[in-house]
């Protein structure tokens, strides 16, 4: 498999060398120059087959001839044997109600309870793998707005070749993601908090990429979903969640809690790869830059507002890119333009065959904090269950959604015990804390605080990188 950037001025690769790259070198994401194809008997046969045997099917294609079959198999394996559901990604009713065609596709039951440990307990293994193989070494340096940064820990640390330094904006995490991160004890892992905005996170890192001899120099390496990696192995649940729910022939429909555009892109990339998908519908909290671009045209920034549901307090969806070059048929001139545009004027206005494009593939939605904690509430009330408030931003843009007869399924991206805080204050209980998570608070933490300085973050990098 060919991987091309979008900005079309970085040297194609295969898997292998986009995996360590992360960031193209013309600054871009790397993508898929084709994609697979999967048949209805495909399909229907992962309905009978466990977790790993259709990652293996799914990824093999995106990721060879760079990586061995057999190893990947392996990998895939190890992976999801870390998993504490067997079924890795579990799929059930959001409630009893028999007229109530909605259901929550539970992608939380890795190490870290997010979804995020889907694609990075592999990831962490991909990365050991290649570094061997090459007999080197990378530093790898990533922005979290909380999930991301405890997966991709949990997933290198203690891994030969590896040095990771996560940062994350200072108070803009929720406890229980901050001590998930700052409390590991590996030698190899660092974390910074910034004291600004997820953006600002995103921006460092970005920075750190583009230039190029500091990148050389240190062997920078990826995990956030600019890492096609991520977006690839995120494709999987969309497959077996599917196969629990209609025939290889039925369209389902998803509805996905949407910060940094990662997650839902995997699902659009599974359509095109063959998935019959009646409605893909992105779900932001009140930071909706995605929603009212899909509603207005306009994609405009505005100041980041902190909300209950911190993994999306995001202004710049890195991911967003990767679609606007498939929606613009891979124009990778007009997308360089309207991306220089879009970071320089902090507004793009989308053109008419794009949007129409971005309205045939995607629905998109809005949930304010307080509607978010109603859905909390009113599912704990009825249901006795509890919704971490990402997943509830999902469930309550999905119940406004005009009714179809495909299945609707929403992603449910973190346990809820990691925002014990929004859950409580919703419902006036705090949900069961798994033994992982209590254990978290007699623990130390290491972490260091910086400026959003360009400057101060990469002598940080030069001083810890391998």
């Amino acid at each position: 498999m060919k991987y091309q950037s979008t900005r079309g001025k970085a040297p194609v690769l295969e898997f292998a060398d986009v995996l360590l790259a992360g960031l193209a070198s013309d600054g871009g994401l790397y993508v898929p120059a084709e994609l697979p194809k999967f048949t209805p008997a495909d399909l229907n046969s992962f309905g009978q087959k466990p977790y790993s045997e259709v990652a293996t099917r799914v990824l093999t294609p995106l990721l060879s001839p760079s990586i061995d079959s057999d190893d990947l198999a392996k990998m895939i394996e190890e992976s999801y044997a870390t998993f504490r559901h067997p079924e890795v990604v579990p799929v059930r009713p959001l409630t009893t109600e028999s007229n109530e065609n909605l259901f929550l596709a539970e992608l939380f039951w890795g190490p870290t309870f997010s979804f995020k440990d889907v694609a990075l307990q592999l990831l962490g293994r991909l990365f050991e793998y290649e570094l061997s193989r090459r007999d080197t070494s990378v530093t790898i340096v990533g922005a979290t707005s909380g999930d991301t940064g405890s997966a991709a820990i949990e997933a290198c640390r203690d891994r030969d070749g590896i040095n990771l330094i996560m940062l994350h904006p200072r108070g803009r995490v929720s406890e229980i993601q901050r001590r998930q991160m700052t409390t590991v004890e590996s030698t190899n892992i660092h974390n910074i908090a910034i004291d600004g905005t997820f953006d600002d996170c995103q921006d460092l890192v970005k920075a750190m990429f583009a230039d190029t001899e500091f990148r050389d120099i240190h062997r920078l390496g990826a995990v956030n979903s600019i890492n096609w990696a991520r977006v690839a192995a995120q494709t999987v649940y969309y497959f077996t969640t599917a196969s629990k729910l209609v025939g290889p022939n039925d369209p389902i429909s998803f509805c996905v809690p949407t910060g940094n555009f990662g997650n839902i892109f995997a699902g659009y990339i599974a359509t095109q790869m063959g998935l019959p998908v009646d409605r893909l519908v992105m779900a932001s909290n009140h930071n909706d830059i995605l929603t009212r671009a899909h509603l207005s045209g306009i994609m405009e920034i505005r100041e980041v507002q902190p909300s209950t549901s911190p993994a999306m307090d995001i202004q710049v969806s890195s991911n967003f890119e990767r679609l606007l070059f498939e929606l613009s048929g891979k124009d990778s001139s007009w997308l360089t333009e309207a991306m220089l545009e879009f970071r320089s004027e902090g507004v793009l206005v989308l053109p008419p065959k794009i949007l129409e494009s971005l309205h045939v593939s995607f629905e998109a939605g809005a949930a304010s904090d307080q509607q978010v904690a109603d859905t909390i509430a009113e599912l704990h009330s009825s249901q006795q269950d509890f919704l971490d408030p990402h997943t509830a931003v999902g469930v309550n843009v999905a119940r406004r959604l005009q009714p179809t007869n495909s299945p609707l399924a929403v992603m449910a991206t973190a346990h809820p015990a990691k925002f014990e805080g929004a859950v409580a204050a919703a419902t006036g209980m705090s949900p069961p804390q798994p033994e992982e998570i209590a254990a978290l608070a007699g623990k130390a933490e290491r972490c260091i605080e910086l400026a959003v300085d360009i400057n101060a973050v990469m002598e940080f990098v030069s001083s810890v990188s391998q």
